[in-house]
């Protein structure tokens, strides 16, 4: 996940704005086309209408690499007297460093218990915000592995602004950059290059110049043609704010009357932490360790730990093999993949459909033909690697 991700900006200046395009440029004739690209000469992406903000409002870095592809990656950088192989951005470093370092010194120095319905809220803005990213940014518009009526759409808007990550547009291009590019230098989170940058320290640098490219060459026409996602632009600052820091810190002081310190420190800082934390987890984690019943060619992995903390998200090897299917995972029970679940209901009450998913015979014969054997059912009978494969109808989704 960039972006599942993106995936996630904290306090700090973006440095997307360069090759993000203005919502008013988009072309809207294109709308149905997915994961394509353009050339480069032929890109409609506007540099000049959009900036990336961030929770601070600050302008994006519009220096990030040499627009004439310098190899930025031969220079070294000092920060504090340590060298560094990228360019770093530096209020992201601060404003990440500084939350984790506030919730470090809440949590085990200056502790204070708080109230249970705290700790019962914190929970459940959690899963709030999870749920924002996991059936929004990631399954409903980076991937559209199913379609959600206006009503749903603006659910989902609201509950990723509870998360407090990046814009979904940002978002949504990082995650599709990772999916086509998934391990080379595009990758905006390249799990080759160790777990601490797949992790976290992916945004604290400046991206590679081949993230930049393909970013430009990622068609998001479905994303600038869609209304909710406008309006979540244009007010991405205020609803981070109010609904990921503001609401969240003010409702156990108001309805339970819990102390200000403790409830600040508990929505605003340590529940806000963890919830990153879990969400990079699908970056590094289930990008690293696993197993891989159904590629064992490609770094994703099942893993039910980062699963069980990102509300389904961590059966990564499935996911990178069918990034089409709705459910991201081949189980969609309710122990294991939450944000399924969540999503069969709105389905039953019309909110969501146009569910997809591949065929059990397709997800037999990839077991067979490129599993590593640990697949309960079908893993021990792994085909020889040259047999050929079917697609399904919706093959023309995996990229």
């Amino acid at each position: 996940m960039t972006q599942l991700s993106t995936m996630t900006m904290i306090a700090g200046a973006t440095d997307d704005g360069h090759y993000a395009n203005g919502f008013a440029n988009g072309d809207m004739n294109s709308a149905n086309k997915f994961y394509e690209t353009v050339n480069e000469s032929d890109a409609t992406f506007n540099n000049n209408n959009y900036e990336g903000k961030s929770m601070l409002n600050c302008k994006s870095d519009q220096s990030d690499y040499d627009p004439k592809g310098k190899n930025e990656s031969e220079k070294d950088y000092m920060f504090l007297g340590i060298k560094f192989k990228q360019p770093l951005k530096v209020v992201n470093a601060v404003s990440i460093i500084g939350f984790h370092l506030v919730s470090l010194y809440a949590f085990l120095v200056n502790f204070r218990s708080p109230h249970l319905f705290t700790v019962l809220w914190a929970f459940l803005v959690g899963g709030i915000g999870g749920f924002g990213v996991t059936a929004g940014a990631h399954r409903l518009w980076s991937h559209r592995s199913y379609k959600a009526k206006t009503q749903l759409r603006v659910i989902l808007a609201l509950c990723f602004s509870v998360a407090g990550q990046n814009t979904i547009f940002d978002w949504t291009r990082d995650h599709r950059v990772h999916h086509k590019f998934s391990e080379t230098d595009a990758d905006p989170h390249n799990s080759n290059r160790g777990f601490f940058f797949a992790h976290v320290g992916w945004l604290m640098m400046k991206k590679h110049p081949d993230v930049i490219r393909k970013g430009n060459q990622v068609d998001m026409s479905d994303i600038l043609a869609d209304p909710v996602v406008q309006w979540h632009q244009k007010y991405f600052v205020p609803l981070k704010i109010l609904l990921c820091f503001v609401i969240p810190s003010v409702t156990p002081v108001y309805f339970w009357n819990e102390e200000w310190a403790i409830a600040i420190f508990t929505m605003a800082f340590i529940r806000y932490v963890f919830q990153l934390n879990f969400t990079w987890l699908v970056n590094s984690a289930a990008h690293m360790w696993g197993n891989k019943p159904f590629d064992r060619k490609i770094n994703p992995s099942e893993n039910l730990g980062v699963s069980l903390v990102s509300m389904g998200e961590g059966w990564h090897n499935y996911h990178h093999t069918f990034p089409w299917d709705y459910k991201a995972a081949e189980i969609g029970d309710f122990r294991y993949n939450i944000t399924t679940s969540i999503i069969n209901l709105f389905a039953k009450i019309g909110w969501a459909y146009d569910l997809k998913q591949p065929s059990k015979e397709l997800i037999r014969k990839t077991i067979e033909r490129s599993g590593d054997g640990s697949h309960p059912e079908h893993g021990m009978r792994c085909m020889p690697e040259e047999v050929p494969m079917e697609a399904d109808e919706n093959s023309n989704l995996v990229d």
